[in-house]
């Protein structure tokens, strides 16, 4: 096997504020510097984070979005002050995991999936790993990060 079969040239990094999470996006920024790849970095907006009351407001749901997105824009940031070259940044909505699977890599085609251990908050946090999901279900290659 030579060297560079492992040169993943877009990495996704999926980032919930949770210390995991936190070091799962570090090790994602060395390891575009250190290949030259691709970073895009995904946040997922859970159901969870918003009532049923707060869901039929289709305004406070623009908002949080919104609030997400401008929020994820600083990891974007950080990485190109880091020394990433080529960072994007994408917002999504539904499950964790099944969005990131299911929406976010056939969309973004990378080649290595970084995530956090254990989530922020939310039902995966109760109920299972949402990392152990995509290691499972993802197309492609998936490091978990602890």
């Amino acid at each position: 096997m030579a060297d560079n079969d492992f040169d993943f040239k877009r990495i996704l990094v999926g980032v919930d504020d949770s210390d995991d999470a936190i070091l799962a996006f570090h090790y994602a920024i060395h390891r575009a510097i250190e290949t030259n790849a691709e970073l895009i970095i995904a946040s997922v907006l859970e159901g969870d984070d918003v009532n049923v009351y707060q869901a039929l407001t289709e305004d406070f749901v623009h908002g949080k979005i919104d609030d997400l997105r401008n929020h994820i824009k600083k990891y974007q940031e950080q990485a190109k002050k880091a020394g990433v070259k080529h960072v994007q940044a994408l917002v999504a909505e539904g499950a964790a995991g099944e969005t990131i699977v299911r929406d976010v890599i056939p969309h973004v085609r990378p080649d290595l999936l970084v995530v956090g251990s254990r989530a922020k908050k939310g039902i995966s946090k109760r109920f299972g790993s949402q990392a152990a999901y995509m290691a499972k279900y993802s197309p492609v290659s998936v490091m978990v990060i602890r």
